[in-house]
């Protein structure tokens, strides 16, 4: 069983993919638990992988990419439900801190990771070795090891739109990275 906090069709509004229609899978519960995060952890139903697919299906009509986040969705993702999304024909993204190994078959991998986060009740050390797509919370401290991780594409994220211009003004100065906004909190969707 697995404990999702919820499922739901709409854009993707980080990173590479913004814009994107996808159906997201947000698990509840995270190793980190990182202060500036809107998850809400405390509510969770349990679902098997089959039930979970019936309604990534029902969510999504004939959108077949499903975004897995969390959370940390590394906590809880197994062959077993990528197994499960690839058999109705799903491509599958995963939003990860890193910090854990994912299951074979995942298609895009986002690491974001936290290690220089103050306040975290766990350890934010990143062990993926790739990914596809790097999104870093900026918080005004150095990123730049981040920028030589192998990714395809390298983002800096304004800390809940708080210190937008403070990032714009960074990746000005270090024009390997791409800004990467919340715009479904701009736009006021999930």
């Amino acid at each position: 069983m697995y404990r999702i906090n919820e499922i739901f069709y709409s854009l993707q509004g980080e990173g590479f993919w913004t814009g994107t229609p996808m159906v997201f899978v947000r698990f509840s519960g995270c190793n980190l638990a990182c202060p500036f995060c809107d998850t809400d952890h405390g509510g969770f139903r349990e679902m098997g992988a089959e039930d979970i697919v019936a309604e990534v299906v029902k969510a999504g009509g004939d959108c077949r990419k499903v975004c897995v986040t969390g959370g940390e969705p590394s906590m809880q993702l197994d062959g077993t439900l990528v197994e499960a999304l690839h058999g109705k024909g799903f491509r599958i993204h995963v939003e990860t801190n890193g910090t854990r190994r994912l299951p074979a078959g995942v298609d895009w991998v986002t690491v974001s990771p936290k290690e220089d986060v103050e306040g975290l009740k766990g350890k934010g050390t990143v062990v993926l070795e790739r990914a596809d797509e790097i999104k870093v919370v900026y918080l005004g401290t150095d990123v730049e090891k981040w920028a030589e991780f192998p990714a395809k594409a390298h983002f800096l994220q304004p800390c809940s739109g708080s210190n937008t211009a403070e990032t714009m003004d960074y990746i000005l100065r270090h024009p390997r990275w791409r800004l990467s906004l919340q715009t479904h909190k701009l736009l006021n969707i999930r």
